[in-house]
């Protein structure tokens, strides 16, 4: 059973075609300048495969945001282009793999975006693309945007170190996940990682932006139904799924269908169409 954003026990109705065997996110509902206005509340949007927007109150943040230039076909529109998105008080960047930090995306919005936070290698890998404003932590380092509280958390996906000829080894905190403290409740973006016991025993999150593709360098699906089980009425938010015309790949072929009857308390499990408002909530206050 898949529920709607209001957690309300009914099924959603979504838009999951079969393309080629994969699942296919709900139609983009695209949106505007109108999204980055000063709130009362904390909205989330998911932007398709592993971006998320957030407005908290007026301070509007991105995470992954890969809005142009993805080097693989897509089966989704992108909820808003740059040229669409009037200001940001900062982007985070989980780590370097291109279907999350997006050089293109992030150079075209240097000129709109006051900071950028990211592990210390992502870092270095800005200043070479002349995207200012970058600043590099290591994990567990917190820092404030605005109201948001944000601490970097630990992430294993050093697949790289796998592939021969490789010129550079790399390390365990060279990728990160983010939790996000807001006045309306936290969500925990983990990023891409395999299973890490600490992630078992996070402060209880709100929302999770939740990957559960099915790939030895990813969570793995057993692993991804332990941890929303670790969690159990902590608000879903799928995301890696749905997005990237890539078949072959497991990392791109989740189907919120592979989480029926596995998840305890199914209705917190979200199925947002790229773009489509999610408003953040406590979860002991729902």
């Amino acid at each position: 059973m898949i529920y709607t954003p209001s957690g309300k026990q009914e099924r959603q109705v979504i838009d999951l075609k079969e393309n080629k065997g994969q699942a296919t996110a709900p139609k983009t509902q695209p949106f505007g300048k109108e999204a980055f206005e000063k709130t009362e509340n904390t909205t989330i949007r998911w932007l398709g495969n592993s971006g998320l927007f957030m407005n908290s109150h007026g301070t509007c943040i991105m995470i992954d945001p890969v809005l142009i230039g993805f080097d693989m076909p897509l089966l989704i529109d992108m909820p808003i282009t740059p040229p669409d998105v009037p200001h940001l008080d900062s982007i985070l960047i989980t780590h370097s793999d291109n279907d999350h930090f997006s050089r293109e995306t992030c150079s075209a919005l240097n000129a709109v975006c006051d900071t950028y936070h990211t592990t210390n290698y992502v870092a270095e890998l800005m200043t070479e693309e002349q995207i200012n404003g970058g600043c590099g932590h290591d994990i567990y380092d917190t820092f404030d945007i605005d109201h948001i509280h944000v601490k970097l958390t630990a992430a294993d996906h050093a697949w790289q170190n796998e592939l021969k000829d490789q010129n550079r080894v790399f390390q365990f905190e060279d990728c990160c996940g983010f939790y996000i403290n807001t006045p309306d409740g936290s969500i925990w973006v983990v990023g891409d990682s395999r299973l890490l016991d600490e992630q078992l025993h996070m402060p209880i999150p709100d929302a999770i932006l939740f990957d559960f593709s099915d790939q030895s360098w990813h969570i793995g699906l057993d692993n991804a139904i332990k941890l929303a089980n670790a969690y159990p009425d902590t608000n879903l938010i799928l995301s890696h799924w749905g997005s990237v015309d890539a078949p072959d790949m497991e990392a791109f072929n989740g189907d919120p269908k592979s989480l029926e009857g596995r998840v305890v308390n199914p209705k917190r499990i979200h199925v947002l169409a790229p773009g489509e408002a999610f408003e953040l909530r406590r979860i002991n206050e729902n």
